[in-house]
């Protein structure tokens, strides 16, 4: 009690120490070490009196974004793209994947996948590759597709020439001992087990929506090793392969957050005149097809009901997805059709989040939002050199198939249609928006510059690709979805498909006014 009545009566009465705080927050006073003390009267939008102007950092109207590219005296091109920065992002992108195994057994892009950064004639493991990576802040990754496979590290600036010899060596000296291959043979089964396990099929829908839609050529082979190759796939196989599609006219050697010239003087040390692990032999067996788009159906009947088990199990449902050819990213036709895919959008039943989600987009507005019972509905673009697939994912339950279906072939029907200019102008500046966003990472740009090079010998740079963009019209939208529409379609359907409609209806459907599947009739159900 009695400390209590102490604090009130210093409270009250005042004592020295609070008279001293009231001193030093009431007055205003400057401080010697602040600006704001030297010049009182100066707000902060003037330039201050007596102190030099400022210079600030201008770009002139190519926004300094141009991307250099070399070629080397064997065809190896060299681009690389500035960026600030103490770290640097640098690859060899190879014009190589599951497209060109027609020839060869299926799965060698997937096996070679799993046996990158393995030892090579410098480095006797793969640990020593890391514990080198390691010196300079750097980590490193293999990533293949239907077309393409990149080999990329990030790390820092100062160890560019030990990164350029490390990924020449990686790429052309791979020791492929037979410990590592079965090393590898065991993670593709892993993969592949995984693959038919998860609850997203989307990938396993990917795969066999374009199995469909090019049928046993260039992009519809299969992009996994298929089971029984795995044992098949072995050091002399992988040198056939290499052989013929690991040569230097097929290499991009990108970087970015680099000088141009460091990096080709890199190149021409490490990747100018040397001879791989495999012999400097000419190729001879280089696939040159032109992808036949062909249409068809691909069917994998499957007990659903099991695939994700817990507390709150996963609901048994049947997958569909339906493709259309579209066009290459090499025709101007590509724009459109990535604003077209912009505009159709969609994703699950259940977003967190706004319209930068996509919830304005059709496939929300006119499906997930009208439909409860579809759990997804959501558009995907695939383009490639020489041909492309627009495609619709939609899952429901197995009873509801047959709906879901004309659901999905109504909405392409009306890609042809009117289109709202409110509508094409949210799509466009979503997908400029996301351009200019990813192309913030670093990573992100030198993957941009190696595909692009790598296909074009240089690089759109964003804001072209921003005014191709907005120069996109209704009429433009109409013309290349009335064309896709005069195609036949790509099926994929997975799950329970005892109600799924035949594809001749589906095409057929696709071919109407309004995209309802034909009527059908039975005399017992």
């Amino acid at each position: 009690m009695a400390a209590v009545v102490l604090a009130a009566t210093r409270l009250l009465g005042g004592s020295r120490s609070w008279g001293r705080s009231r001193l030093r927050f009431g007055a205003p006073a400057h401080r010697q070490f602040s600006s704001g003390g030297a010049y009182p009267n100066v707000p902060l939008s003037a330039p201050l009196p007596g102190v030099p102007r400022p210079i600030f950092a201008t770009v002139d109207g190519q926004e300094k974004f141009e991307t250099k590219v070399t070629t080397l005296e064997n065809g190896l091109r060299v681009a690389s793209q500035n960026k600030f920065g103490q770290f640097c992002t640098v690859g060899i992108l190879i014009n190589s994947g599951s497209r060109y195994e027609a020839k060869y057994l299926g799965g060698i892009a997937h096996f070679l996948e799993k046996l990158a950064f393995s030892s090579t004639d410098r480095f006797d493991s793969r640990d020593r590759i890391l514990l080198t990576l390691e010196k300079h802040g750097g980590i490193c990754d293999c990533q293949t597709s239907r077309d393409t496979t990149m080999y990329a590290v990030s790390a820092d600036s100062k160890g560019l020439d030990t990164v350029v010899g490390l990924l020449a060596d990686v790429v052309l000296h791979p020791r492929l001992t037979e410990e590592e291959i079965e090393m590898a043979r065991m993670a593709v089964r892993f993969e592949l087990e995984d693959l038919n396990m998860r609850p997203d099929p989307e990938p396993l829908l990917t795969e066999m929506v374009h199995e469909a839609a090019y049928k046993e050529n260039t992009v519809g082979l299969h992009r996994f090793c298929p089971t029984e190759n795995i044992a098949k796939i072995d050091r002399e196989v992988l040198h056939s392969y290499l052989r013929n599609y690991y040569t230097p006219d097929r290499m991009v050697l990108a970087g970015v957050g680099i000088e141009h010239d460091h990096l080709v003087e890199c190149a021409r040390k490490y990747l100018l005149g040397t001879r791989p692990a495999w012999g400097s032999e000419a190729p001879v067996d280089v696939d040159r097809s032109v992808a036949q788009y062909t249409g068809g159906v691909v069917k994998l009947e499957r007990d659903m009901s099991q695939v994700s088990l817990g507390p709150a199990p996963f609901p048994e449902l049947t997958h569909i997805m339906i493709g259309l050819e579209s066009c290459s990213f090499l025709e101007a036709d590509f724009i459109p059709f990535a604003v077209l895919n912009m505009m159709m959008g969609g994703g699950g039943s259940f977003s967190a989040g706004g319209p930068g989600k996509g919830m304005f987009t059709r496939l929300y507005l006119n499906v997930l939002n009208r439909h409860h019972w579809m759990y997804n509905a959501t558009s995907y673009h695939h383009s490639y050199e020489d041909t492309g697939l627009l495609c619709i994912h939609a899952s429901a339950d197995p009873r509801q198939v047959r709906e879901m279906v004309e659901i999905i072939t109504k909405e392409f029907i009306l890609m042809g249609g009117t289109v709202d200019v409110v509508e094409l102008e949210r799509a466009k500046t979503q997908l400029m928006s996301m351009l200019m966003m990813n192309l913030e990472s670093r990573p992100v740009i030198f993957e941009d510059v190696g595909r692009q090079v790598l296909a074009t010998r240089s690089r759109k740079l964003p804001h072209e690709l921003c005014a191709l963009i907005r120069s996109v019209k209704p009429e433009d939208i109409k013309r290349v979805a009335s064309k896709m529409l005069r195609g036949k379609p790509a099926v994929a359907a997975l799950g329970d498909l005892r109600d799924l409609p035949a594809y001749e209806h589906i095409q057929a459907a696709l071919s109407s006014r309004d995209g309802r599947l034909p009527r059908t009739y039975r005399l017992f159900r």
